[in-house]
């Protein structure tokens, strides 16, 4: 199986130190997740789908997920057939 890269909108929360923390999320078919928890945020490639940026390590209505930002676009990945 392959893995795609999905570019989704993006709801970012800016912290008084400039610190970025995505909020809410707009899937491909338009359906909005709203981010539970972060658990990591670091510089990284994504090996599946291909890029660079910040990954940040996050729970979904109870799943573990991976949203990065590369340069001026987010994306995750998607499994392809």
């Amino acid at each position: 199986m392959e893995n795609a890269k999905v570019y989704v909108d993006v709801l970012v929360n800016f912290d008084n130190d400039g610190t970025m923390s995505p909020v809410d999320f707009i899937w491909e078919d338009g359906e909005k997740y709203h981010v539970d928890r972060i658990f990591a945020r670091e510089r990284c490639a994504s090996r599946k789908a291909g890029g660079t940026g910040i990954c940040y390590t996050i729970m979904v209505n109870g799943k573990e997920s991976h949203l990065y930002y590369e340069f001026d676009k987010w994306f995750m990945e998607r499994r392809c057939s």
